[in-house]
């Protein structure tokens, strides 16, 4: 018979701090030319040992730039970078560099949305060219006054326009225009 009174011999499993798990949780793999690559997660490290070319799967950071969808080049990139020099404490030195960090990360903001904004003008003027010819094709679908309809139809390119008064004379010639039958 078992007594459920008893506290279990067995201790429950040990807590890892946060700290330890956050470092558990990143991969790392050594080359034996004292290579050492960092993961952020597991996804990562499998496509590193399936031999992918980071530059070439779309979810990458290394497409996004290689594909010219990120900045690439800046200044503001320059004091991001990881400095190996002990600088002496100094609390006026603190300030003065959190201060910047602010204006510097302000600074970044703005130019990415700059970026992105320059990135997507064409995009907008190739899906307005797209826009207006689907509503040319098919402007009878929707109930609008006439008035709209003709001045859809008048915003018309000139060689839409030439093309269009092509193609009835061009019919009439093959004797399709013709009602004497």
């Amino acid at each position: 018979m078992r007594n459920d009174s008893k506290v279990s011999p067995r201790s429950p499993p040990r807590q890892r701090p946060a700290a330890a798990a956050a470092a558990a949780a990143d991969a790392l793999t050594t080359r034996c030319i004292a290579q050492i690559f960092r993961f952020c997660r597991s996804k990562c490290h499998n496509n590193f040992k399936m031999k992918r070319n980071p530059r070439k799967v779309r979810w990458t950071k290394a497409f996004r730039k290689a594909a010219g969808k990120e900045m690439v080049v800046d200044a503001t990139f320059d004091f991001e970078r990881k400095r190996n020099r002990a600088v002496k404490y100094d609390r006026e030195l603190v300030g003065t560099t959190l201060r910047a960090m602010k204006r510097v990360q302000q600074i970044k903001t703005k130019r990415e949305e700059r970026f992105y904004k320059e990135r997507m003008a064409a995009s907008r003027e190739v899906q307005k060219v797209q826009d207006r010819k689907e509503l040319k094709e098919s402007i009878d679908l929707i109930n609008v006054p006439a008035e709209v309809k003709e001045a859809v139809k008048q915003k018309m390119t000139i060689k839409e326009r030439a093309a269009e008064a092509a193609a009835p004379k061009a019919m009439e010639m093959e004797g399709f225009g013709d009602d004497s039958d």
